[in-house]
Parts: C-alpha cells; sequence; structure tokens
C-alpha cells in the first residue's frame, strides 16, 4: 500500500479532497479518465479567450469557507450572470424582474405586475415543472419563455418532469438582472483548469486511466479509495442504469471582437434545437482578443458512453439511486462523492462544500 487515499476524478470534488488530505498530511494520488483535468468544469485558453468547453461555469456562494477556500487557488473577477432569453426575434431579461416584465407587458411597477400575474398563477400544490413555474409566473411568462426551452433541454414535456427541477428559478418584482442572489460570485481570472491545477500542486495526477478497468491493482495500491464517477457503473449497472441529462457542444471562432454582446443567450423557441449560445470572451473581459469564440449548447438523447451532466431525479431513478447508494454503506474503504456519485444536483459550491464535509468526517 502507496497511498492513504486514491481518488478517482480530477474534478472539483476529487480535487477538494485531494488537497484537504495533502494538507492534512495524507498520501494521495488522483486518476482522470478523461486527457486533462477538471472534469467539466475545464477551461481551454484560445485566441486569448477562456473557453468553458463543457457550458458555461459561474461560481457563486454565500458561504464564507468556501469562498476563501478557492480564494487560495485563484483570483477571481467580478463577473455577474445576467443571461438574455432569445424568443421570435426578441430578448427578454433574465431571471424573470421587472426589466423581463417590462419588456413583456409595457408595465413599470410591481403593483401592476402582481395584478396582471394574479389571474395567471396556479392555485395549489404543484405535481409537476408545468405547475411549479405557473404557479411562480403565470402563463405568459411559461409559455413564452419556459415551455419549449424546458421540452428541449429535458426531452420531455413539462408535465413529466418533477417540480423542484424549476424551483431555483429567481423571481423578482426589482429591477435586477442579477441571476444568482449570492454574496461571492465570479469567475477565475486564469481559468477553471488553472483553479484545478492549483488545487492540485504537489499531488500526483495519472490522465487518461480508467480505474474501474484497473480496480484491483489501485484497491491494492491505497488505503482507502474516493470515487466520484457513476454510482451505478461502479457496481456494473447491475440493477439497471441511472438516467442523465447530456449534451452536445459546437465551438465556432470569428473574425470578429464581439458576437452577441453577452455571455450566454438562451433560445427559448420550439424552432431551433439548440438551448443556448455562449459567447466565451464575456466572462473574463479583461483578457483581449479580435476574435471571438461562440459554442451552441444543444442537449442530447442520453446513453451510457455519453457525459453526464445532469441526474433525472424523479421518482425512479431516485429509487434506483438509493438502491445503489444503500450497497455503499457496507464499504468501509469507499468514499463515494460529487455529482455523479451522490447522484444530486449540484452547483460548484455544494460540491465543494460536499467534499469539505466528507473529509471532516475522516
Amino acid at each position: 500500500m502507496l497511498y492513504d487515499y486514491v481518488i478517482v476524478g480530477s474534478g472539483l470534488y476529487g480535487a477538494t479532497f485531494a488537497r484537504l488530505a495533502t494538507d492534512a498530511g495524507k498520501k494521495c494520488i488522483v486518476l482522470e479518465s478523461r486527457s486533462h483535468i477538471g472534469g467539466n468544469v475545464y477551461t481551454e485558453r484560445r485566441e486569448n479567450i477562456d473557453v468553458h468547453m463543457y457550458g458555461p461555469h459561474i461560481f457563486h456562494t454565500n458561504d464564507e469557507s468556501i469562498w476563501n477556500f478557492v480564494n487560495r487557488f485563484s483570483e477571481f473577477n467580478n463577473f455577474v450572470y445576467s443571461p438574455k432569453a432569445l424568443r421570435d426575434h426578441k430578448l427578454y431579461s433574465l431571471p424573470f424582474n421587472m426589466n423581463t416584465f417590462y419588456e413583456l407587458w409595457g408595465l413599470t411597477t410591481p403593483a401592476e405586475v402582481k395584478l396582471k400575474l394574479e389571474d395567471q398563477l396556479f392555485k395549489g400544490e404543484p405535481t409537476n415543472l408545468e405547475e411549479q413555474a405557473l404557479a411562480l409566473v403565470g402563463e405568459d411568462v411559461y409559455n413564452l419563455l419556459i415551455k419549449d426551452y424546458t421540452s428541449k433541454q429535458w426531452q420531455t414535456d413539462p408535465k413529466d418532469l418533477p417540480s423542484f427541477i424549476i424551483k431555483r428559478l429567481p423571481v423578482r418584482f426589482t429591477y435586477d438582472n442579477n441571476y444568482f442572489n449570492d454574496k461571492y460570485q465570479g469567475i477565475p481570472v486564469n481559468g477553471y483548469t488553472n483553479l484545478i491545477e492549483n488545487m492540485l500542486e504537489g499531488i500526483p495526477v495519472v490522465t487518461e486511466v480508467d480505474y474501474l478497468e484497473h480496480r484491483a491493482y489501485w484497491d491494492f495500491m491505497s488505503h482507502k479509495i474516493v470515487f466520484t464517477g457513476k454510482i451505478d457503473e461502479f457496481f456494473g449497472y447491475d440493477l439497471g442504469e441511472l438516467q442523465y441529462r447530456t449534451l452536445k457542444f459546437d465551438h465556432r471562432t470569428f473574425d470578429t471582437d464581439n458576437y452577441q454582446g453577452i455571455a450566454v443567450i438562451n433560445d427559448t423557441g420550439s424552432t431551433n434545437p439548440w438551448t443556448r449560445t455562449i459567447e466565451h470572451k464575456h466572462f473574463n473581459p479583461t483578457l483581449k482578443s479580435d476574435k471571438t469564440i461562440v459554442t451552441w449548447e444543444t442537449p442530447d438523447t442520453w446513453s451510457k458512453d455519453k457525459i453526464p451532466y445532469y441526474p433525472v431525479n424523479d421518482e425512479t431513478n431516485n429509487a434506483l439511486f438509493r438502491k445503489y447508494r444503500d450497497r455503499t454503506k457496507d464499504l468501509d474503504r469507499f468514499i463515494f462523492g460529487g455529482r455523479l456519485s451522490e447522484y444530486q444536483y449540484y452547483d460548484m459550491h455544494q460540491v465543494i462544500g460536499s467534499a469539505m464535509a466528507r473529509f471532516r468526517k475522516e
């Protein structure tokens, strides 16, 4: 046995756990199946632009300890996430706020908007995503900016999706386009890959290695295994496959310094298959380039050989996950953490918080 911990996965959970364990005097090694570190927060600098290769990631948290932790490894800028929604050649402000309601109805006061919404809101306890959305923003906003977008994103009728998916949806009666309410928000000034590199400084990392293909060797080499991959894959899918949403990304470079004028535009109509376009240079405007890179993000049909992004936390999948989770309780040498092993729709700060909490138990 050479290592206290073999950590499977170099995303935020694995990198956080590896850093904390190393700082505590433990000997760690990180295994990564891809050719690069960072998991889905991986950024790549092209044309002096940090490209979010697996979709936009904006760090935000109210937890000062988590904010101080990530700032150990990178300076963060003051980027504020304020995307737009495109429908029928018109742009609307996100999150839903007084700017949106003015753009939609021409109303200027919260009292007018609340009166307008009164007859549109769903009454009662929402049982699915559609009812939850109607309870929050009413029929006009739902039909224009949510219904088709959600159908594209999840490839499912909103009536067949659980209500909790959209409970995170901000709705405000102020003129405030800041998507997140958190005290701390920003993006690493040198990209997320640099952040992960600094977190893993001094820790051996092996890329392009599949732990599950060589688990006997790595289990022998370590006291404990920290597994951040898909929990159903760990058990060979023997109880069945969990479902995830997956995505396709089409990155294009343009000979212009500004393509759409904003970092993210959500396409909320049903005509185009993509859900949003991402112009990466707006995440960090201090980096200068006479070109720009835009990404078209499109939902894709899930299969287990594709990259998982979001767990499908409906009753069927959650019940299957609980069966897999129950089996981990007898595996004392193994720690399961992160979006895939915990089958949770975590934000980045929640992934780091989960890793911190689990290491404290060690």
